[in-house]
C-alpha cells in the first residue's frame, strides 16, 4: 500500500518536473522569438539617411524651396530647448527654419504647425520680415533674409530697394548696449522692434525659452535682436555679414553661434577692420564637416579668384575651377545647403 502511494507520489513529481521543463523551454523559445521579431521590426523601420547635396544653378540659387520637406525627421531629433552649449540638432532645426521663412505666410505656418509649433506670429514691415513660432516650452524668432535673395513670382521693387538700403548703408552708428553697429541693420530691426519686443517678452514671462535665428540679412538682425533683448537661450546665425565694431563685440552678452558654409561670400562683408564678426564660429568645410576654426588653407585670402567646389554628393567635394555652375562664393550662401550639411552631420554622429 505504502509502496503504491510512494510510486504515485514519484510519478506526480516526475510529471511536475517534466511540465516545468516544457514550460521553461517554451519560455526560452518565445523569448528568442520575441527577440528575433523585435530585431526584424527594428530593421524594418526606416533609418534616417544623409541627404544628397543638390547642384545649385541660377534656377534654384534663391529661396523659397517649396518642394523641400522642411524639418523632416524632427520627431527623431526633437529641438533641445534647454541646451546651453552648441547643439547640432538645434543648429539643424534653426537652419531649416531660416530657410523656411523665405516662403509665403500660409506655407510657413503649415510647416511650423507640423513641427509642433502651433502659435505663429508674423511681423512684416518694409525691409524686415520676422516670424515668431512657439509652443508651451520654447519660441523661435526667425528673421527673413534679403528679398534680393528671395525668388518670387511677382517682382516687388519696393521690398528689394528697402533690403538694398539695409544692406548697403554701412555707416556705423551707436548701439544702446555699447559700441557701434551697421546703420542699415539697426534701422531694419527698429522697424519691427516696437511690436516684436512686447510679444517676445510675453512669451518669456510665460516660461518659453527664447531662440533667435536668421540667414544673411536675417542673421544680422538675429544678432542685433539677441543683443537688444538679452534674455535669450541662444542665437544661431547662418551666412551672417559682420554687424558691428570691436566695442559692440566687447559688450555683447548673449551666446551666439555663427555658422559659415565654406566660401560664403556674405560672411566676408562689410570688409574686416572697422567691422568684426561676433559669436562662436562653426565652419562647414568643403567636405561638409563642421569645424571650430578655419585653417589657413581654407581662409578666403588663400583661394584663387575663380575657385568653386564640385557639386557632387555629400561625401565627395573637390575643388576645381568654374565649369558652368554657380561660383562657390554665391552657391555657398544658399540657405538650403546650410540645412542639408547640418542634417548630414547629425546622421554621421549617429553612426
Amino acid at each position: 500500500m505504502m509502496s503504491s502511494f510512494n510510486s504515485e507520489k514519484t510519478s506526480v513529481k516526475t510529471a511536475g518536473q517534466t511540465l516545468l521543463r516544457v514550460i521553461f523551454i517554451i519560455l526560452i523559445l518565445n523569448g528568442n522569438l520575441f527577440a528575433v521579431r523585435a530585431q526584424v521590426e527594428s530593421q524594418a523601420l526606416p533609418q534616417p539617411m544623409k541627404k544628397e547635396i543638390p547642384t545649385i544653378t541660377l534656377s534654384n540659387l534663391s529661396p523659397p524651396y517649396l518642394d523641400y520637406d522642411y524639418l523632416k525627421g524632427h520627431r527623431g531629433f526633437p529641438f533641445q530647448a534647454e541646451a546651453v552649449s552648441f547643439n547640432l540638432i538645434n543648429a539643424w532645426w534653426l537652419a531649416e527654419i531660416s530657410t523656411l521663412v523665405y516662403a509665403d505666410d500660409d506655407f510657413v505656418r503649415s510647416r511650423f504647425r507640423r513641427a509642433g509649433l502651433p502659435q505663429v506670429r508674423f511681423f512684416d514691415r518694409q525691409s524686415t520680415q520676422c516670424y515668431v513660432a512657439s509652443n508651451d516650452r520654447f519660441a523661435i524668432v526667425a528673421f527673413r533674409g534679403s528679398e534680393i535673395w528671395k525668388k518670387k513670382g511677382k517682382f516687388d521693387l519696393t521690398k528689394v530697394m528697402a533690403d538694398l538700403k539695409a544692406d548697403v548703408d554701412i555707416r556705423l552708428t551707436d548701439w544702446p548696449s555699447g559700441g557701434k553697429v551697421h546703420r542699415g541693420f539697426r534701422d531694419a530691426l527698429a522697424e519691427v522692434w516696437p511690436d516684436l519686443l512686447p510679444y517676445i517678452a510675453q512669451l518669456d514671462r510665460r516660461g518659453c525659452k527664447i531662440w533667435i535665428t536668421g540667414h544673411s540679412l536675417g542673421a544680422a538682425l538675429a544678432t542685433l535682436c539677441g543683443s537688444r533683448y538679452g534674455s535669450v537661450q541662444g542665437v544661431y546665425t547662418f551666412g551672417s555679414p559682420r554687424v558691428g565694431n570691436d566695442g559692440f563685440k566687447e559688450k555683447l552678452d548673449v551666446q551666439i553661434y555663427r555658422v559659415v558654409n565654406s566660401d560664403d561670400i556674405v560672411t566676408r562683408v562689410p570688409p574686416p577692420g572697422v567691422y568684426v564678426h561676433v559669436g562662436e564660429l562653426k565652419y562647414i568645410d568643403g567636405d561638409g564637416i563642421i569645424k571650430d576654426r578655419i585653417t589657413d588653407s581654407e581662409s578666403p585670402e588663400s583661394w584663387p579668384t575663380d575657385q568653386t567646389s564640385d557639386q557632387g554628393d555629400a561625401t565627395t567635394q573637390t575643388n576645381k575651377s568654374f565649369g558652368g555652375f554657380v561660383p562657390a562664393p554665391f552657391r555657398d550662401h544658399v540657405p538650403l545647403l546650410y540645412a542639408i550639411h547640418l542634417w548630414n552631420n547629425i546622421i554621421d554622429d549617429q553612426r
